[in-house]
């Protein structure tokens, strides 16, 4: 039986990797220490997932571990002799970051090392999957040309349709100090697969979703808007007239590419992981969609101030993904997803 080692295995990209090669057979490792929790009070508690695996996958078992004790990890890692990595534990909130930096880059940019080199000192033939961040591009993407529509900004340029691509720059713009933490470790990952010929590949994700995502006001867009809806709390819009544009790709769509990659993995590569074009939708435009599924009016109030080096319009470029991964295509559109989330928010909040 494959062993998998999974890393934040309680938050929504780990435990939807965990559902999903659990269900295919391997045995799953999770380590995860709920520090959301800590980040984000009881909204952001992921408790209630890791119990949730643990009773639904006999194939899996979950540690507390803390990512950014080395001496553990590597003595995790040697025993355990997980046949591939899935590196997603983070803290994932630019604003958090501003008020906890020393936490945010002992995480971030020194939990990844840590990652890495026990990596390194167990093997360096297993493939090492890293959830990296839109956000190691700063506010660079907000130089484009954008034109402003009724509903959303978008891009101008006919080169930038389909959206952002991995060759763009990341440096000479404000990245706020969680995507300055993940650019450290997206650069590390790229550097321990190209310097000591490891599997591994950087993960730039955009807005990952899903039913299982405990979303917040400072993390988590589509899930803490929905929720809002649900039990009627009024969100508030942070600049740009609520016409910022994210693609949104479910996490299940993330889990398959992973497979996509474990089963034929490449060296130090990037890939921006997004819905792509098709899965783009502004504050504005989700508050319309999911009025249309739940029938209840979206609150909300305005605030002129926008996030520092938060982007106005990001839409990634699947090209790459797609074309080192034929099999691979989105498969959860909007109306979907925003139904899973809608239906887990009633679930949970009963």
């Amino acid at each position: 039986m494959k062993r998998l080692l999974v890393t934040g295995s309680a938050g929504l990209i780990g435990s939807e990797v965990v559902s999903h090669f659990a269900k295919r057979g391997w045995k799953v490792i999770g380590i995860d220490n709920n520090m959301r929790a800590d980040f984000f009070g009881d909204g952001g508690d992921t408790q209630w997932n890791a119990k949730r695996l643990v009773a639904e996958h006999i194939n899996y078992e979950h540690f507390e571990i803390d990512i950014r004790d080395r001496k553990s990890l590597e003595q995790f890692i040697e025993r355990r002799k997980p046949n591939a990595i899935v590196h997603t534990a983070a803290q994932p909130s630019h604003d958090l970051a501003a008020s906890r930096p020393y936490d945010d880059f002992d995480v971030n940019a020194v939990g990844t090392m840590n990652m890495l080199e026990a990596t390194r000192k167990y093997s360096t033939q297993i493939p090492f999957v890293h959830m990296s961040t839109n956000k190691v591009y700063g506010d660079a993407p907000n130089n484009l040309n954008l034109i402003e529509k009724e509903t959303r900004w978008d891009y101008a340029d006919v080169e930038h349709f389909d959206g952002i691509k991995e060759s763009f720059t990341i440096d000479q713009s404000k990245h706020s100090i969680f995507g300055a933490s993940k650019v450290g470790a997206d650069v590390m990952v790229q550097e321990y697969g190209r310097y000591f010929d490891m599997p591994t590949c950087c993960l730039r994700g955009g807005c990952l979703t899903g039913p299982n995502h405990s979303g917040v006001e400072l993390h988590g867009f589509l899930s803490y808007l929905i929720k809002c809806n649900v039990i009627g709390k009024e969100y508030t819009i942070f600049g740009y007239k609520g016409k910022q544009v994210r693609d949104n790709i479910h996490s299940h769509d993330v889990s398959a590419f992973i497979e996509c990659f474990l089963d034929s993995p490449r060296y130090g590569e990037v890939y921006n992981l997004g819905g792509g074009r098709d899965n783009s939708i502004s504050i504005l435009e989700a508050f319309k969609l999911i009025e249309s599924i739940s029938g209840k009016k979206m609150l909300y109030n305005y605030s002129d101030q926008n996030r520092s080096g938060d982007h106005i319009c990001y839409i990634s470029d699947l090209t790459k993904m797609k074309s080192h991964y034929s099999g691979w295509d989105i498969t959860r559109d909007l109306k979907t997803t925003f139904q899973e989330i809608h239906d887990s928010w009633q679930y949970r909040l009963k």
